[in-house]
């Protein structure tokens, strides 16, 4: 079966031709890059055969003539703001974005922690950066923003934060995330350079929504299903309508925006606008790489189902609002779709119900794998559901019987040992992080518990469910292995704490 949705080659060549158009009509451009510069995760699940790396493969070729400024926003240091698909606050992910571009030969020529108002956490963040060298540039809330143009195009409100000295051409500006405050700090640039007598521009590197795909495109509406929890949606843009009679799709953000931020540009530029809407403002050209729209269809509707079990799972822990799972139910029922479309969803259902009277809390967990078996796994006294789904896995790619046994009984008797009258540990059974230990170590002396190791690098991209919320060690040794996980907003316990 066809699996590639998405060609690479023409979206580069696509989106590198745009970028190099709107450099050479400045001296210098900032380009605001809109969503994940790496690890794009989203984008690679709703356009399939999509490398979640692409934007630095294009960003490689450019970077003789490009700078780069990180941004993150100060509120989201402080309220520890999480990226989901790595489970590290977003203070975290910058640190590894500058890793991650230096080991593609790129350097971050500094990093602008936005909307500063001296937080602690934030406080720290930039001592910790500035005492390994990284320069930290610190822009404060802009006054008069968005309303009072006349003051925030002004020595007072762009003016009043630090100018950043670029020597290239282009200027990549990114972020961890949505909110970081790359168009503030693109503005604030622009503005200092205008001052000066340079002719610098903006542009914004987008990749979602798809401008020329229709509005309630599955892909689109998987846009929007990742950003429920901001309450973004799509809209026909009706700025690039009324000035070239053309229907594109856009989002509510930047359509609001958009009248400010003309006259913050004809400010800017004495009486010039850069642009007549929106859309003139991106760069975007993925809707021309997709190669199999069908597929990109089938593969968006289930992200979709992905974000809902996300959603129901962070309103049970209580890190997000009712109105975020309403949102999400929307978009289900625009789609015509049901929870239970993913297909690993009732195989774990059925796996936690077969094991019934087991322990105090059953539960199941089940597998896709790529060439379309389900494989099912449920807890007992010594694994958890997905230590126990994982062991069938991997047993089943290597074609090892059931009745061999992976893990040495001394092995688990010792973690045993170790977690109940060492650690104090409330339970014996192995989490998924703890198994992975377990049999690494049993392949020293098993050669068919090292047959199945060999095959945990085929789980990655697989499709996963669970029926209750995953355990930190579980959570964590799943991330590693790189599946798509959803689970029931159920707890695996009874206990508050776990």
């Amino acid at each position: 079966m066809n699996s590639i949705g998405f060609d690479n080659d023409k979206y580069l060549q696509e989106q590198t031709a745009a970028i190099h158009e709107r450099v050479q009509r400045f001296q210098k451009l900032y380009l605001e890059f809109g969503g994940k510069l790496m690890f794009d995760y989203h984008a690679a699940r709703v356009l399939p055969g999509y490398d979640p790396n692409v934007k630095m493969r294009l960003l490689q070729k450019l970077k003789d003539q490009a700078d780069v400024l990180l941004c993150i926003y100060a509120g989201d240091i402080e309220r520890k703001k999480m990226r989901a698909d790595f489970g590290i606050t977003y203070d975290s992910d910058a640190l590894k974005l500058i890793d991650d571009l230096h080991e593609w030969g790129i350097e971050v020529l500094g990093v602008v922690i936005t909307r500063y108002d001296d937080q602690p956490a934030a406080r720290q963040f930039r001592n910790k950066l500035e005492r390994r060298n990284v320069r930290v540039i610190i822009h404060r809330a802009t006054r008069g923003y968005p309303t009072d143009v006349d003051l925030i195009v002004s020595d007072a409100g762009y003016g009043a934060n630090e100018y950043v000295e670029t020597h290239k051409p282009l200027v990549v500006v990114t972020g961890p995330g949505p909110g970081s405050g790359k168009l503030a700090t693109c503005l604030t640039l622009l503005y200092h350079d205008h001052r000066r007598g340079r002719s610098s521009g903006y542009a914004k590197f987008e990749t979602f929504p798809i401008w020329n795909l229709p509005l309630k495109h599955p892909v689109n509406i998987a846009y929007e299903a990742a950003t429920a929890d901001i309450g973004d949606y799509n809209l026909m843009d009706p700025f690039h309508q009324e000035a070239y009679q053309q229907s594109v799709v856009n989002y509510n953000r930047d359509v609001e925006v958009f009248p400010v931020l003309k006259r913050i540009f004809e400010k800017i530029m004495g009486g010039k606008s850069l642009y007549q809407s929106p859309t003139d403002m991106g760069v975007n050209r993925a809707g021309f790489g997709i190669s199999d729209d069908a597929l990109v269809c089938t593969a968006s509707r289930q992200e979709v189902v992905r974000r809902y079990f996300r959603y129901a799972c962070e309103y049970a822990m209580g890190l997000t609002e009712s109105e975020t799972v309403q949102r999400i139910e929307r978009l289900l029922q625009v789609l015509g779709i049901r929870p239970e479309d993913r297909r690993v969803v009732e195989p774990a259902r059925q796996a936690a119900r077969a094991g019934k009277g087991n322990m105090g809390i059953c539960c199941g967990a089940a597998i896709e794998l790529k060439d379309g078996t389900v494989i099912t796994g449920k807890n007992s006294p010594l694994l958890h559901a997905a230590s126990s789904m994982i062991l069938n896995t991997i047993k089943h790619l290597a074609e090892i019987p059931d009745k061999i046994h992976l893990l040495s009984p001394n092995i688990t008797a010792s973690i045993g040992i170790l977690k109940r009258d060492i650690l104090n540990g409330k339970a014996e059974s192995l989490n998924l992080d703890e198994t992975l230990v377990a049999l690494s170590i049993s392949s020293t002396t098993n050669p068919s518990a090292q047959m199945a190791m060999e095959k945990l690098r085929e789980l990655s991209g697989c499709e996963m469910h669970l029926t209750h919320i995953p355990t930190p060690g579980d959570e964590a040794g799943l991330k590693r292995l790189g599946v798509n996980l959803t689970s029931d907003p159920n707890f695996p316990t009874k206990n508050l704490f776990f």
